[in-house]
């Protein structure tokens, strides 16, 4: 007996559990029933608050979908994310941090040697290359890898193999390629006879050694045809663009990102001190041959080890922070739908009351009706969560084209972090939705409900109903708001002076593709690209350049006399040009002369300096006829011949910085394109202009073309973007609080019908009757609109940053968006209170 006791009480214990898991199911099931029962006797009710959450959880979705890839989601096959991060170094510039993440290569070797906490540093880097022979030549992107780059990942190719440390070798490397998945799928038909074939990049021929596999992206979101040794992307590379400089020598050329993996064992902090050693250390061989740069207690480097996710670091642009602010826009409109929804359950379970309260006396427990209406709310959110995700799929592809239109997309359906968060919003949405019912339930007064009807649904309950409409008024205050201020920083930065006219200017770049040209003669085929465009129909001007306003920068040494360690107040551009720059341009000259065709070689040097330079180098002096000594102290002076105004060329929202130009025939700093003026908008003569020019290129050599225009066109994405969304969002929620305040007039109206047939009875006019109804609605909204307001000025100073001339405490802003809502909350209210003011006073007298 002592020995089956307790198999017995084992026995006793499952039975009891498979009980209480029968009856859970049953109840469950019922629940289930009874609710596609109650829903399906109210299509509309369903299909809006179907729609209403659809709407809020489809926004949540979409917004993850780009943010998660671009700030939280590790690279596919990475070994150890969380050891892996990217470098920065933090210099003091002009009182404030600036934060480094390009290195040369000089210093990527400096602090791959001296530190000694790491695994292993890999740099990486991508461009756009002629790909293919013949016809099919195509520009595409192409990613340039250091040898250490593979080790990072857990990843075999598809087929093949991928490259070694021996064919990425200073200085050239080996002209091999991996292949991404996609291009060898869709361009060389997944053949898997590739290996060993030839494919044209650029000027080389590329060896096929192996295929990526097919979500293979690197550190990178976008996709690259294939995978090249870095030593010989680069060194082709700035060969055929002739930078004049060997790549792996200088530390003038930032152009490398790095990623370095810490050892196993090692803390960030101890990792980060090792490479701040190195960054002062390599600094300091830099400084050794540069004399002439800011001292290192000036620029007080900071070493700096952030998330792999290059956008997670310091350097996160305008984009990506109007996108972070976008993902809590989507969370404020699922708010407000949930809001809604809870505001129509509590009315529906207040029209339901009377159930309840039978319900209750015939011994239901309250914890079960909670259960039956939580479960009706758990199955709204669930229909509401899967119509949001086809919105998602719909509406992901629209913003991903403005916030990441380069970005490989992920499958909305079949991606399991997506679909994770998803349900964690539906089971949000569906606990926050059915709070407002569930306080119905634990507040129910059994003999009222009994004695009552759907009129004494009043009291408290409106209250809580009232409280949701406020809370919705006043979230869609705030999303208004910044609507409102995105649209205003839009039309500022379109407004903006650039001091030049880009929409005309197309701009051409010459790809020699391994062309064999020495320097003169590509300064001779400039000559004759800028002859040749400037007697084209339609040209109004055309001039040979160094320097592309948000395209290409170039500096070099610069030696003032009379003033010492010229390089300490800051960064000098240096525009190489031919004579109608100005005039191409549409730059003012403020005073002097501009650059004319008679600034030749051999006559005397010149030089003309934006309106900034001359005023930092020669402060209330007139610069004409100073002197500027380029590149070394011991070369002859460059005559100021010219003030500029100044231009705009890395930054909309930047200072212009100091820039000069000096003649291209006298000093020919590389040789990379031309810019054309054109009577017509450039977009519509690029290709044109670029079909004439190209006869003049020799052998496999070919031009690009675009306007200027689409250059600058990615820096105002992010007041684009943000003036997009929120005006969507912003709109999106208006409208759903309007239909909420609609549904609570309504509803009151419905419950105060004796009341108000009384008042009509008594002699009350349509006018009294319409302001009675009204001044409450008012009254709601003007909480609201108070509420939403403090909101908006406590978020100003978070907003700021992203604003472009705008105030976030705009006082015109502010109150035109308040008038905007309470007008369109009048106009919700308008209905019902017409509805309560032709009450027939002897029908609802008769029906109570």
């Amino acid at each position: 007996m002592e020995q089956t006791r307790p198999h017995l009480h084992g026995l006793d214990r499952a039975r009891v559990t498979l009980e209480r898991r029968a009856r859970w199911w049953s109840g469950l099931r019922q629940d289930l029933r009874y609710a596609v029962r109650g829903l399906r006797r109210s299509p509309g009710f369903t299909l809006g608050v179907t729609l209403t959450l659809a709407l809020g959880i489809g926004a949540n979705a979409t917004m993850f979908s780009i943010i998660d890839p671009i700030l939280f989601r590790p690279p596919a096959y990475l070994r150890h994310s969380d050891r892996v991060h990217r470098p920065f170094v933090a210099t003091v510039q002009q009182g404030s941090e600036a934060f480094q993440g390009s290195f040369s290569y000089r210093q990527y070797l400096d602090l791959a040697s001296d530190t000694r906490s790491f695994e292993r540093f890999a740099g990486y880097w991508a461009t756009s290359l002629a790909v293919g022979t013949g016809d099919n030549v195509e520009e595409q992107r192409i990613t340039g890898v250091s040898a250490s780059f593979w080790p990072l990942f857990s990843v075999r190719p598809v087929l093949g193999r991928f490259f070694g440390a021996e064919e990425d070798r200073l200085p050239f490397g080996e002209p091999v390629v991996v292949l991404s998945w996609p291009y060898w799928q869709i361009r060389l038909g997944g053949r898997t006879d590739v290996l060993g074939q030839q494919l044209r990049i650029g000027k080389l021929s590329y060896t096929i050694v192996g295929v990526a596999p097919r979500d293979f992206l690197g550190f990178e979101l976008r996709r690259s045809i294939g995978f090249v040794p870095l030593t010989n992307l680069a060194s082709n590379v700035f060969e055929d663009r002739g930078a004049g400089q060997r790549y792996s020598d200088t530390y003038n050329m930032n152009w490398l990102r790095l990623v370095a993996e810490r050892k196993a064992g090692i803390t960030a902090a101890v990792a980060t001190a090792d490479l701040q050693h190195a960054v002062v250390r390599s600094l300091e061989r830099r400084a050794l041959e540069q004399p002439g740069r800011r001292p290192l207690s000036e620029i007080k480097p900071r070493a700096m080890l952030s998330p792999v996710q290059e956008q997670a670091g310091p350097n996160r642009s305008a984009t990506t922070r109007v996108g972070t602010w976008l993902v809590g826009v989507a969370l404020v409109v699922l708010l407000i739908a949930c809001a809604n929804v809870g505001n129509l359950l509590l009315a529906r379970a207040l029209r339901r009351r009377r159930e309840i309260a039978v319900r209750l006396a015939l011994g239901v427990t309250r914890g079960r009706l909670l259960a039956q209406l939580l479960t009706e709310s758990l199955l709204l959110a669930a229909l509401g969560a899967v119509a949001g995700l086809f919105v998602a799929t719909w509406g992901a592809s629209i913003v991903r084209g403005a916030l990441a239109p380069d970005t490989e997309p992920i499958g909305i359906l079949s991606d399991t972090r997506l679909l994770v968060v998803a349900g964690i919003t539906m089971t949000f949405t569906a606990i926050v939705c059915g709070l407002a019912p569930a306080l119905l339930v634990f507040r129910a007064d059994l003999v009222a409900g009994l004695r009552g009807g759907v009129r004494e649904g009043g009291g408290p309950r409106s209250r809580l109903r009232s409280g949701l409409l406020i809370a919705q008024g006043a979230l869609s205050m705030l999303l208004l708001v910044g609507a409102a201020l995105f649209v205003s920083s839009l039309r500022a930065v379109r407004a903006e002076p650039l001091g030049y006219d880009p929409a005309q200017i197309t701009y051409v770049e010459q790809n020699l593709r391994g062309v064999p040209m020495p320097d003169d003669e590509r300064y001779r085929l400039l000559d004759r690209l800028v002859t040749r465009a400037g007697a084209l129909p339609g040209v109004v001007a055309a001039t040979r350049t160094t320097s592309v306003p948000f395209w290409t920068d170039w500096s070099i040494d610069l030696f003032v006399p009379g003033i010492d360690s010229v390089g300490k107040l800051g960064d000098f551009i240096l525009h190489s040009v031919s004579s109608g720059y100005f005039r191409t341009m549409g730059t003012a000259i403020l005073e002097g002369r501009g650059l004319v065709d008679a600034d030749r070689a051999g006559s005397e040097p010149v030089i003309v300096v934006s309106r900034s330079m001359a005023h930092v180098l020669w402060p209330n002096q007139p610069a004409l006829g100073k002197c500027v000594k380029l590149q070394a102290d011991s070369l002859p002076c460059h005559v100021v011949v010219g003030v500029a105004e100044d231009i705009k060329r890395g930054s909309l929202s930047a200072d212009p910085g100091l820039q000069y130009y000096v003649p291209a025939a006298q000093y020919p700093a590389g040789a990379f394109g031309i810019l054309v003026r054109t009577t017509r908008p450039a977009a519509s003569m690029a290709e044109s202009i670029r079909r004439s020019l190209q006869a003049e290129m020799p052998g496999p050599a070919y031009l690009t073309a675009q306007p200027l225009d689409r250059l600058i066109a990615p820096q105002m994405v992010p007041w684009e973007l943000g003036a997009t969304m929120f005006t969507l969002f912003g709109g999106l929620a208006l409208l759903v609080a309007s239909v909420g305040l609609y549904s609570v007039l309504a509803y009151g109206v419905a419950q105060r019908r004796q009341e108000l047939g009384v008042r009509i009875a008594l002699g009350a006019r349509v006018v009294t009757v319409l302001r009675l109804v009204v001044r409450d609605a008012m009254q709601l909204m003007l909480v609201a609109v108070a509420l939403g307001l403090c909101a908006a000025l406590a978020a100003a100073r978070w907003v700021a940053p992203l604003l472009f001339h705008t105030s976030p405490r705009d006082p015109v802003i502010l109150a035109g968006v308040a008038a905007i809502l309470l007008l369109v909350s009048l106009a919700a209210a308008f209905a019902p209170a017409w509805r309560a003011a032709h009450v027939d006073p002897a029908i609802a007298l008769r029906s109570e």
